[in-house]
């Protein structure tokens, strides 16, 4: 869990941050929004201490963020960055265990690890270990970079617009090999984007940022059904509203008794995704199936029709 109290960063006479408080609950993905120069990229540098706060208070799993050297606490706190950050003249297996090898970790646990994590990302370690960062794709830079984050194990992982500089499809790729990961390790995540389509794809709670305050902290239902002000209003955006509440339901809640032709849709597909579907193949309606391949019934065009003219 993190927990931040009144924190607060001035710099030569100008606020940057401005008595910020929230609690990150542990094992949850909390995105962070904003306009640029709102003050997220602070707010998530001064938990591992690349910032020192004018004020406030910063607790990561109940202690003290301050009860320690900054060094040793960036040890402890995975932080994966926009543009992967590797070292170039080292390979991905040494980038991967840079910090496990500064906490004195054993030969074979290192080894162990790395392996772990390549075959977790879908990167063979027998093809990818030796290689250097320029010998890999944007994808898989990126990959990397967030294995190295978590190397250590941390509990908490810090990401500051880490999928940014990606093309949209790999991009989509990087977000959906994340929410996998978040679901195996249960690692607390808190993620700066500009993106309100990353915001929901991934958060369970989304911070809102303006002009150094923090303007609305709350799942992504609330912020879409109740934004707390004009300027959260603008950023969820009117016009994507009913599709950003239907991408955070499923097929499983529209789900009727009868029978459709076609590739079924499993029950856990967003109602979104469906509806995408549905208009792209021309059809009315899609069979629906569990996740073990047991038919539901069916899931109509105009059900998903009516769902987003009720989000709206």
């Amino acid at each position: 869990m993190i927990e931040i109290e009144n924190l607060s960063k001035i710099y030569d006479g100008q606020t940057v941050v401005e008595n910020v408080s929230l609690k990150v609950p542990a094992g949850s993905i909390t995105t962070v929004v904003g306009t640029s120069g709102s003050g997220k990229t602070t707010l998530l540098r001064m938990i591992n201490r690349l910032v020192e706060p004018s004020s406030g208070t910063i607790r990561v799993n109940g202690e003290d963020n301050r009860a320690m050297a900054p060094h040793e606490l960036r040890r402890r706190i995975g932080y994966a960055i926009q543009g992967h950050g590797l070292f170039p003249h080292r390979t991905v297996f040494e980038n991967i265990a840079t910090v496990p090898r500064l906490l004195g970790w054993r030969r074979t646990r290192i080894y162990e690890k790395v392996h772990s994590l390549l075959e977790l990302f879908q990167l063979s370690p027998a093809d990818f270990s030796g290689r250097y960062p320029h010998e890999l794709s944007g994808g898989q830079q990126q990959r990397v970079g967030v294995a190295r984050a978590l190397a250590a194990e941390p509990s908490l992982l810090l990401m500051d617009e880490p999928f940014g500089a990606l093309d949209p499809i790999i991009r989509a790729k990087a977000q959906d090999d994340l929410l996998t990961i978040q679901r195996q390790l249960k690692t607390t995540i808190l993620l700066v984007t500009h993106d309100m389509e990353e915001a929901f794809q991934l958060g369970d709670r989304i911070a809102v940022m303006h002009a150094g305050r923090l303007v609305q902290y709350a799942k992504p239902e609330a912020i879409l059904r109740h934004p707390a002000s004009e300027f959260v209003s603008s950023m969820v955006g009117s016009v994507e509203r009913p599709f950003r509440l239907l991408s955070l339901g499923t097929v499983n809640s529209l789900t009727e008794p009868g029978e459709a032709q076609g590739d079924a849709f499993f029950e856990s597909l967003s109602q979104r995704d469906a509806l995408a579907r549905l208009l792209w193949e021309g059809r009315d309606a899609a069979p629906v199936v569990t996740e073990n391949g047991e038919r539901a019934g069916r899931v109509t065009l105009a059900r998903l029709i009516q769902s987003a003219s009720e989000a709206g």
